[in-house]
């Protein structure tokens, strides 16, 4: 089964190569990102975080609690690098909600009994089964890869420049974070991974350091005099499906 559609601004493609699985299995993954599109984007005015912005909302649902206390660890953990609630800017905990939601979706895939399939959003990735290939996209050059990496149970995220330009900021200083071309995640759920991808790259070089430090993590980053660093345990292809 191969699905792709459109939320959240950015294609979500889904492939289970199980076939006892029923296609209700894939209706419930797109309604669910649709839904929290609808209630967590800060870009909707009528959303739950829109409205918790504007001060309307006094009683958050359990979860919108649950991400804003992941982004509050990781604004501590990060010394402040990383933050949702930037002076001048609204409420905006997209950087975690991505990740939260569509590692939530692979939940439901499993519950509904996929054993082997790929979540792609956006670029970042939840893979069940494998063994699957993952390339990582080249920071400079559109047309290449700097690495594919293996990944059988676990997920990758990347945080770079080259989609929105300087469109993270380091909480820190108020201003880009332009240490970093692109930073790599892998992590044993998108929920991490996405979130200490980008809490990662507000620090900088150093983020490269912290995200390695984490238990389960391993990082794969270009920094901006193009050096590459990577952890001895980031999992270099060998075999396996191709995911772009």
């Amino acid at each position: 089964m191969r699905r792709v559609e459109q939320v959240m601004g950015f294609p979500v493609s889904l492939r289970i190569d199980d076939a006892s699985v029923p296609e209700s299995a894939a209706d419930a993954v797109f309604a669910w990102l649709h839904q929290v599109d609808a209630r967590f984007s800060p870009f909707k005015p009528d959303s739950e975080v829109s409205r918790l912005d504007r001060g309307e909302l006094s009683d958050p649902s359990e979860d919108l609690t649950e991400i804003l206390d992941l982004c509050e660890h990781y604004r501590t953990a990060t010394g402040g690098a990383f933050d949702v609630r930037l002076p001048g800017r609204g409420l905006d905990p997209c950087a975690v909600v991505k990740g939260w939601s569509v590692q939530r979706a692979a939940e439901l895939l499993r519950a509904a009994g996929a054993k082997r399939f790929c979540l792609n959003a956006g670029g970042d990735v939840v893979t069940a089964g494998g063994p699957w290939r993952v390339g990582v996209r080249h920071p400079e050059h559109a047309d290449q890869l700097c690495t594919v990496l293996h990944l059988t149970d676990g997920a990758v995220a990347t945080s770079a420049r080259y989609e929105r330009g300087d469109h993270i900021i380091d909480g820190r200083t108020g201003r880009p974070a332009t240490g970093l071309l692109s930073l790599t995640v892998v992590a044993p759920t998108l929920t991490e991974a996405d979130s200490v991808a980008t809490a990662a790259f507000a620090m900088g070089t150093e983020g490269v350091h912290w995200a390695a430090g984490l238990e389960g993590c391993e990082v794969f980053a270009v920094d901006a005099g193009r050096q590459v660093l990577r952890t001895p345990g980031f999992p270099t292809a060998r075999t396996g499906a191709t995911v772009a």
